[in-house]
Parts: C-alpha cells; sequence; structure tokens
C-alpha cells in the first residue's frame, strides 16, 4: 500500500507519525520506503541518526518537488510491501504529488479549534486528487487530551468532511514518540518502553489497514 501522512497545517505530528509507521512495519518484516516531501527533511535527518543506532535500516529518500516525486514512486513502487510518504504541512506540490500516488491519506489533527478549520483545505486536496485517483482519507485525533471535551468536539467537526473517514482510534501527546523519532526509532526499539505509546501506534497501524480492507 502507498499512503500519505498529510495536513496543510503544520504542527500535527505528520512527521512523527509518518516515521513511526513505517518503522513498525519494517520492522515487522515488510520492505518499506519512507518518503521525506518536506524541505526541512525532517523523517530523512531521523533516519540518517538511525544509522548511529545499529538498528535495521530502511530505504528512505526525499523528494520536494511533487513532480519528482511522483515519478519516483511510480518507477519504483513494485520494489516495496509499503510506501510511506511524509508530507509537508503545507498545499505543496510534494502533497499534492504524493496524493495522486497514493492510495490512501492518514490526516492527523489536534483536537484545538484552529486544526479541526484545516480539514477544509485537506478535504479539498484529496477531492481534487479523486479526479485521478480513488484515494482513501482517514483522519485521527493526534497528540489528543486525556480529559476535556476537545477529543469529541474535534471528532463531531469530520462530520462536516463526508469524503474523510475518522478512524476510532486516538494517538496521545506522549514524550516518547518524540524522544524516539528523534533517535531514528520505533517507540518498541526504546530501552525504557512506553506501553501506552507503543498500544496506540499499533491501533493506528491496525486501524488504517482494517479500514483499507472494507470496500465503500
Amino acid at each position: 500500500m502507498i499512503f500519505t501522512v498529510g495536513n496543510g497545517k503544520g504542527g500535527v505530528g505528520k512527521s512523527t507519525c509518518a516515521l513511526q509507521l513505517a518503522l513498525g512495519l519494517a520492522i515487522e518484516g515488510s520492505r518499506v520506503w519512507l518518503i521525506d516531501g518536506d524541505r526541512q527533511l525532517t523523517v530523512l535527518n531521523a533516519i540518517t541518526a538511525r544509522a548511529d543506532t545499529g538498528r535495521q535500516m530502511i530505504a528512505a529518500s526525499a523528494y520536494a518537488e511533487g513532480k519528482v516525486l511522483r515519478t519516483q514512486v511510480n518507477e519504483q513502487r513494485e520494489n516495496y510491501d509499503h510506501v510511506v510518504i511524509d508530507a509537508g504541512g503545507r498545499d505543496s506540490t510534494a502533497l499534492r504529488g504524493a496524493l495522486a500516488v497514493s492510495d490512501a491519506v492518514l490526516i492527523p489533527f489536534r483536537p484545538r479549534s484552529f486544526d479541526t478549520w484545516a480539514l477544509a483545505d485537506i478535504a479539498a486536496l484529496v477531492e481534487e486528487a479523486r479526479a485521478e485517483r480513488d484515494i482513501r482519507a482517514f483522519a485521527f485525533l493526534n497528540m489528543a487530551d486525556s480529559q476535556g471535551s476537545d477529543n469529541k468536539e474535534a471528532a463531531e467537526a469530520i462530520a462536516d468532511y463526508p469524503g474523510i473517514q475518522l478512524l476510532d482510534v486516538r494517538v496521545g501527546d506522549r514524550k516518547a514518540f518524540a524522544n524516539a523519532s528523534g533517535n531514528g526509532l520505533h517507540v518498541e526499539e526504546m530501552e525504557k518502553r512506553d506501553q501506552k505509546a507503543c498500544l496506540e501506534i499499533e491501533r493506528l497501524r491496525n486501524a488504517l489497514f482494517d479500514a483499507m480492507s472494507v470496500s465503500y
């Protein structure tokens, strides 16, 4: 499967989610290609840091230009079981190119009003991409609060976008994700494992693949 982790708004945890999902799939034995479509190169720098840990490496590339990203994915996709694309936090050519070649887009958003409003932008981009490709769109609450009404209100906001399916999973705002990703590691690989973080990223992966297995 080819999927993009994308949102037109920055600071919602796209790079962390893309890295954690890609590494998790690779650890389980899949051939994974992780693509950094953000000029900040957050994901690629994390994979570079991973080389110093002695852990199993995964294929990683950076394509900030949408045309190049699209061409490279179309040419090399058959070499991998999964392609995970981290698209930049704005309406970029890389994000548009990624959507044009993806089977699904995974949209992390934070339970805050400005983040839920930003769903309109990514929803519009997904609809444009659907003119070329039958792409599925899934959103999930990232950096979610442990309590309060924000989570409920954010989930209700998804109802305004029938082209996006809300996954029944929440990923918390945990230091374990930042600490692991900064070292190019999956949360499962940390010496001091945060069991809740491990379970949340596993649930996210399972929810995505389960949703993709259902026809619509």
